[in-house]
C-alpha cells in the first residue's frame, strides 16, 4: 500500500509504571520524556522552559542569548573518532547553535573517580581544549569533585554554554510548518555505532568513527544562505526518529521520510543490522536536522554542502498537514510506516 491510514492508530506499550530510574529514563525516548513532563516540569515550571528545546532563548535587554547544559558519562572514555572530553564540549556547543546562535562561552564540572591515572584525565582534558579552540569557544569557569573508587566510573563531564542570536533569526520546534523541507547534514548513526562497535568488539572492513564535531560554522553558513531557518536539531539520544517525533509533536504537524534518501554508511547499517538497530534511533554528534521553507531547500543543501560538516546532507522528507503528530517513513517499496519514540533505551552511555 502507498497511504497509510492514521486514524485511530494505536499502539500496544509495556508496562512504563516503575518507582525506580532504569537506564531508559535516560535514552532519549519515551520514557525521558515522561521524566521530564511528570517530574522536572512540574517542580521547575517556567515560560523559559516549556520550549524543551537544546537550549533555552533569553531576552536580556534586548540581546537574545542561548543557554543550555547537559552531562557526558560515555564508555569507554576514548573511542574511534573521539573522547568524552571533545564530546562534551561538541555536544554542548551543538546545542547552542541549535537555537541558531554562535557559541562563545563553556563552562565545565568534572567528578572524577578516585584511582583514574592522572595521565587519563590529562589526555582527555587536553582533548577538550582542543575541541574548544577548534570551536571558537572559551571555557571559562568550572569545578571539579572527586568521588570514592567504585562510584564515577571513570569521570563524568557536565558543560553548559551561552551563545548569542543574530538579529532575525527564530529557529524553535514549535516553527516547523506544513510544505517545509527536512534535511539532514550527513550520515546516520555513526556516533552511536562507533561506541558500541569498540564495547562489543565488532570489527568490520572499516572502523566505524564517531561523527562528533562542532555545528557552528554549519548553522552560521546555513542561516546565511537561508535566514528563515524555522527549526533545528541535532539528533543525538534517540537519534533522527526521537528529535522528528519531539519536533511533529511541539508543533503539531506530521513529518514524512523517503527511506531511500535516509544516508547511512555501509559499516553502520551492517552493525545496525547485526545488533537489530534501526540507524533512525541511533545517535549523531555531528550531523543536525534543519526544517525549513520547500522553496528555499535547495540553497539550504547547496550551502550545507559546501561546508565540510555536510557534504553528504541530503533532503530526506517533508513536513505535512496529515498525521499531526506523527512521524513516519516511506519504504522503498511504496508503503508507509510509523516510526514512534522508543520506550526504553536501545544504546545506554553513548554521549
Amino acid at each position: 500500500m502507498s497511504d497509510l491510514d492514521f486514524e485511530g492508530w494505536t499502539c500496544p506499550l509495556p508496562l512504563r509504571d516503575h518507582p525506580n530510574i532504569i537506564l531508559g529514563h535516560g535514552g532519549g525516548g519515551k520514557l525521558s520524556a515522561e521524566l521530564v513532563e511528570h517530574l522536572f516540569l512540574p517542580a521547575f515550571q517556567n515560560e523559559h522552559l516549556a520550549s524543551l528545546g537544546d537550549s533555552t532563548v533569553l531576552d536580556l535587554g534586548g540581546q537574545r542569548l542561548a543557554f543550555s547544559t547537559d552531562s557526558f558519562v560515555v564508555q569507554p572514555l576514548f573511542f574511534p573518532g573521539g573522547s568524552i572530553g571533545d564530546l562534551a564540549v561538541h555536544g554542548t556547543v551543538n546545542d547552542v547553535a541549535m537555537s541558531g546562535a554562535q557559541p562563545l562561552y563553556l563552562s565545565a564540572g568534572f567528578i572524577v573517580e578516585e584511582g583514574l591515572p592522572l595521565a587519563t584525565l590529562g589526555g582527555i582534558v587536553t582533548r577538550m581544549g582542543e575541541a574548544a579552540r577548534a570551536a571558537g569557544v572559551m571555557l571559562v569557569t568550572g569545578d571539579t569533585k572527586v568521588v570514592d573508587r567504585g562510584h564515577g566510573d571513570g569521570v563524568y563531564i557536565n558543560t553548559s554554554g551561552l551563545g548569542l542570536i543574530p538579529e532575525g533569526v527564530h529557529v524553535a520546534a514549535h516553527r516547523a510548518s506544513p510544505g517545509d523541507a527536512v534535511l539532514v547534514s550527513g550520515t546516520l548513526g555513526d556516533h552511536g555505532m562507533a561506541v558500541m562497535s569498540v564495547r562489543e568488539g565488532l570489527e568490520f572492513e572499516t572502523v566505524i568513527e564517531s561523527d562528533s564535531a562542532p555545528l557552528n560554522g554549519l548553522v552560521a553558513d546555513l542561516l546565511a544562505a537561508v535566514p528563515d531557518v524555522h527549526t533545528l536539531r541535532d539528533p543525538t539520544r534517540g537519534g533522527v526518529a526521537s528529535a522528528l517525533n519531539e519536533i511533529a509533536r511541539a508543533a503539531g504537524v506530521g513529518i514524512l521520510l523517503e527511506e531511500r534518501h535516509l544516508p547511512v554508511k555501509p559499516a553502520v547499517q551492517a552493525a545496525c543490522e547485526l545488533l537489530g538497530m534501526d540507524p533512525l534511533y541511533v545517535a549523531n554528534e555531528g550531523k543536525l536536522i534543519a526544517i525549513l521553507p520547500g522553496e528555499h531547500a535547495d540553497a539550504a543543501l547547496a550551502a550545507m554542502q559546501a561546508h565540510p560538516l555536510g557534504s553528504d546532507a541530503r533532503l530526506i522528507g517533508h513536513v505535512t498537514e496529515a498525521h499531526p503528530g506523527i512521524l513516519a517513513v516511506r519504504t522503498a517499496f511504496g508503503a508507509t510506516r510509523v516510526v514512534d519514540m522508543q520506550v526504553g533505551e536501545q544504546l545506554p552511555r553513548i554521549c
